[in-house]
């Protein structure tokens, strides 16, 4: 039988998060009554620098915040905004809810791939874009909808993907 412990194991936090990160992270705590209803913020906060969060970093946020690294994990793995592994500079998101499917998803999604060259969860060559399916982006009158990095487009037409994708360099 194995134990598994909550303590939150010590690592050196300021060699692996900036100073301004841990005083964001800081300040976000102050916020709540609760240290730990600030973990979202604190990873939001994190992937702002390389755009993903990496293990240190969870366990540095971890000590922060004083909780389990394996709970701030689950934050992490939970939402589905915060990349634990690394995306590209920008990251498609192209919404396959069931009104987007019925407005065009399918071909919007075929162009979208074509063009990137790539596929679903995968990143370009150049590392400029990496392509996620998420199943609502919240703009259901205008579908197919696309977010990229925090911009919502929708309608988007497959002809208007080019133009749209040379916005982000």
């Amino acid at each position: 039988m194995k134990i598994v412990s909550d303590k939150v194991p010590k690592v050196d936090v300021a060699s692996i998060l900036t100073s301004t990160e841990i005083d964001a992270i800081y300040d976000f705590m102050h916020h709540y009554p609760h240290a730990r209803a600030a973990s979202l913020d604190a990873l939001k906060i994190v992937q702002k620098r390389n755009g993903w969060v990496d293990d240190a970093q969870v366990h540095a946020i971890a000590n922060i915040l004083d909780v389990p690294v394996t709970d701030l994990d689950g934050v992490a793995t939970f939402f589905n905004r915060i990349y634990r592994q690394p995306v590209g500079r920008h990251v498609i998101l192209i919404c396959d809810s069931i009104a987007c499917y019925l407005t065009g998803y399918e071909e919007l999604s075929a162009e979208l791939r074509s063009q990137l060259g790539i596929e679903y969860g995968q990143t370009t060559i150049d590392g400029r874009f990496t392509l996620l399916p998420i199943c609502c982006l919240g703009n259901c009158d205008k579908g197919p909808a696309v977010l990229i990095d925090e911009d919502t487009y929708g309608p988007v037409q497959p002809d208007e993907v080019a133009q749209l994708l040379e916005l982000y360099t």
